[in-house]
């Protein structure tokens, strides 16, 4: 069986395009191994829209539910969409016209467009109390939670431009913000460091390796060495913001698309696209400048929209 489209991904924006599809009656095959991406992890999302606060396995859930409304075995008979869970895709290539994908589990499946929505994890922090004390003061995702923070001392662990960013963003209702960097030089746009260090509740601290948090049942502290002298000390904060890269989820799309390189798949932001005709792209695992749920879902349906149209003019 040759499908129309086949998704990969049950995040936001995998399951934003599975219901665009599915409406479309589009001839497609989703494939996700969990549902709800980075998200699901999270104890309380703030800014998903048309929610005023859901929780990480919430959200999949919805997105799940959503999805399977649409889909074949639902209360659709004519549903055109088919959406299986529990499946990891290890490998895409082109088989003529069409494109092959291959699943851990040996199975393959022909198409004739692919929409890219695998997303991205989080580069964790290497320090001890860091995985025990996450959400409980340790975060990535200052959209999320900073407002959490207000009026208090907090810490940015990076260097980039997000972790500028996020400094930013944070200085809008916490006390004071201290930017933590390994190296002395900071890799974010010169305009961002210069227009982020102006502010007054900013602080720097480079040149350190982050050795633990501290904290019993919440976080209260983070440990610093001097890579220079060894000197330990201990910077009292009550949350953490960690902004040290994502780890795209695109090692098996290798030989199909170009990636950047940080492994993001390179995508024109005006359709979604990638520089290979028949696959398009959207979600954290892509080389736009934001990535949040809401914007993976709108990117989604985007590509949707130009898939739909380039199947149906050729």
């Amino acid at each position: 069986m040759t499908y129309e489209l086949i998704i990969i991904g049950g995040g936001p924006a995998g399951a934003s395009a599975a219901v665009y599809a599915a409406r479309k009656r589009l001839n497609t095959l989703m494939l996700t191994y969990e549902w709800g991406g980075q998200s699901i992890v999270s104890e309380t999302i703030y800014n998903w829209i048309g929610t005023t606060s859901i929780s990480g396995n919430d959200l999949a859930l919805s997105l799940k539910n959503h999805v399977l409304a649409n889909a074949k075995g639902g209360p659709d008979a004519n549903a055109t969409l088919e959406a299986k869970e529990g499946v990891k895709v290890s490998k895409v290539t082109k088989e003529g016209d069409l494109f092959k994908v291959e699943t851990e589990s040996g199975e393959n499946h022909l198409t004739k467009t692919i929409l890219i929505t695998s997303g991205s994890g989080r580069r964790k922090l290497p320090a001890i109390g860091a995985d025990r004390l996450e959400h409980k003061g340790l975060t990535y995702c200052a959209s999320c939670d900073g407002p959490l923070f207000s009026d208090m001392d907090v810490a940015v662990i990076g260097g980039g431009n997000a972790g500028f960013e996020t400094a930013a963003q944070l200085l809008a209702y916490c006390k004071s913000v201290t930017l933590i960097n390994r190296s002395k030089e900071f890799r974010a746009d010169e305009i961002t460091v210069e227009k982020v260090l102006k502010n007054p509740k900013m602080k720097t601290i480079t040149d350190v390796d982050i050795v633990e948090v501290t904290g019993e049942k919440f976080v209260n502290g983070i440990v610093l060495k001097n890579i220079g002298t060894g000197e330990t000390t201990t910077l009292p904060v009550s949350g953490i913001f960690v902004e040290i890269g994502q780890i795209p989820n695109t090692d098996y799309l290798k030989e199909v698309v170009t990636l950047d390189e940080y492994n993001r798949v390179k995508i024109d932001p005006w359709t979604n696209k990638t520089e290979t005709p028949g696959i398009w792209a959207a979600g954290d695992c892509t080389n736009i400048m934001y990535h949040q749920n809401n914007i993976a879902s709108g990117d989604a349906v985007r590509a949707l929209e130009d898939i739909y149209v380039t199947l149906h003019t050729k």
